[in-house]
């Protein structure tokens, strides 16, 4: 009766400590999926996010320099002066260039190469900001209104975002959740390895009902042998 009273009490303990190590596990296995699947995608929100506002910064630029072109002359006549007779003390072409070089370099180092580190923005940034610091200086833009104010001023300040929202942003992100990706991975791999532990002594033990039979049965073999006793006698 102790025995089978012990067996039914670990019989039903094990299924518990059976169903909390499928639960752990089952909860570590849909993190990593999780994960996984944010790996699988070609690139990480706070990255594209990046490349929306390089994107932004080439069109803004673009438009900008096409109503210049429209106030001061008509688009045609305005090509011809700036592009095929460019002058670098009156031109705004080389601005729009300058915003072209931006956007191929990062697009090409954040979005397609994937790069993690600040190099390539360190050299746009530091190429447009000596490039546009050299032509307030030198050129005769301030004399030609308005857009020779808000061309240089407003590339300048764009590439000063892009170069904060990379440093601040994207690389700080990916970084925290490729750790925190690590420490699912870690995890995973220690949890084949804190199984169950050892069944403990107390959990060997009889039920009372158990105990009331036991002293039931041996009252009634005491009175059978007394009875037994009385009758040889």
């Amino acid at each position: 009766m102790d025995s089978q009273g012990g067996s039914d009490s670990i019989d039903s303990q094990l299924p518990v400590r059976r169903l909390t190590g499928s639960v752990n596990s089952t909860a570590i296995s849909v993190r990593v999926e999780a994960y996984e699947v944010g790996e699988k995608k070609c690139i990480s929100d706070v990255r594209r996010t990046f490349c929306l506002f390089v994107t932004f910064d080439l069109l803004f630029i673009t438009m900008l320099w096409i109503i210049e072109l429209n106030v001061n002359g008509g688009i045609q006549n305005q090509l011809e002066k700036e592009v095929l007779h460019y002058d670098y003390h009156a031109s705004f072409f080389d601005i729009f260039l300058l915003a072209v070089f931006r956007f191929a370099v990062l697009i090409l180092a954040y979005a397609v190469c994937k790069l993690h580190h600040w190099w390539a923005i360190a050299i746009t940034t530091a190429v447009s900001c000596a490039f546009l610091i050299a032509k307030v200086i030198l050129s005769k833009l301030l004399s030609q209104g308005a857009f020779g104010y808000l061309l240089p001023i407003i590339s300048f300040v764009l590439a000063w975002i892009e170069t904060w929202l990379l440093d601040f942003k994207v690389l700080p992100q990916e970084a925290e959740d490729e750790n925190r990706h690590q420490s699912v991975m870690d995890a995973t791999q220690r949890a084949p390895l804190m199984g169950p532990g050892p069944l403990s002594d107390g959990q060997f033990y009889s039920p009372p009902e158990s105990l009331a039979d036991s002293d039931e049965e041996l009252d009634d073999k005491h009175e059978c042998e007394k009875g037994l006793i009385t009758k040889v006698a």
